[in-house]
């Protein structure tokens, strides 16, 4: 049994490593939950954020690392239960010269712009918080926009605040830090945005064999120990693991 899986290069979900080979924490629990369904056989397949529901949708490949689930998207997708949830956070120029720790606080200062990946839920949070189009810049590449960041062509890039912390840790305090967003009051925990694995409406087979295997692993010690190689913590994982049906 062969299974293709589509991945974006955002580390820590996933990135290739100069060997070649597919890493990250998105990649190594599809692989593990892959593996433990009877899959003999999984192929990685590098391609660009805009183009993983696509693909998926159009049978190019079997199934998506975890993005998050919105109801525009589960129209196209099938999802998985949720594997993680979390929030967002800006990678911003070190010392946080304009002092950005939300999307409001971006959108007050009309001399800021913005950087998003393009098809990210980040665009919309933005534009709902007061963000202009003309202060956001779109890329098709996380190493693009992060180069935006550091030559001061945009001042903060928008992701999950877990990605940006370690990219920030990866590249060094003194060029880039991560800036976690402000909470929102009276927004719980679980109430976080949910990732989960995405597959072609019709892959009912892999998507239920995925679901029975996800149910009886995650939170398990295993899963929570390779995790945290990643850097992903029980903070991460515990807020996905209340929606499992």
């Amino acid at each position: 049994m062969k299974v293709t899986i589509a991945y974006i290069d955002e580390p820590p979900f996933g990135w290739t490593k100069t060997d070649g080979t597919a890493t990250g924490a998105d990649v190594d629990l599809a692989e593990e939950v892959l593996r433990a369904i009877g899959v003999t056989r999984i192929e990685h397949r590098l391609t660009t954020f805009s183009e993983l529901l696509p693909g998926v949708e159009a049978g190019r490949w079997d199934m998506n690392v975890p993005l998050f689930v919105t109801p525009e998207r589960s129209q196209l997708v099938a999802f998985s239960m949720p594997v993680w949830a979390i929030g967002d956070g800006f990678l911003v120029r070190a010392g946080n010269p304009k002092a950005l720790d939300s999307y409001s606080s971006l959108a007050e200062r009309r001399d800021a712009h913005l950087g998003i990946i393009a098809g990210q839920v980040q665009h919309d949070a933005a534009r709902a918080s007061g963000v202009s189009e003309d202060r956001i810049s779109i890329f098709e590449h996380q190493a693009d926009a992060i180069e935006a960041v550091r030559s001061g062509a945009i001042d903060a890039y928008a992701s999950t605040a877990l990605g940006n912390r370690i990219l920030a840790d990866r590249i060094g305090g003194s060029v880039l830090e991560a800036v976690e967003h402000e909470p929102i009051r009276n927004v719980r925990q679980q109430e976080l945005p949910l990732g989960a694995f995405s597959f072609n409406r019709s892959n009912s087979d892999l998507l239920n064999a995925v679901n029975r295997q996800l149910r009886s692993y995650l939170g398990s010690p295993n899963h929570r120990a390779r995790m945290a190689t990643f850097g992903l913590t029980n903070n991460e994982i515990d807020p996905a693991l209340t929606h499992q049906a």
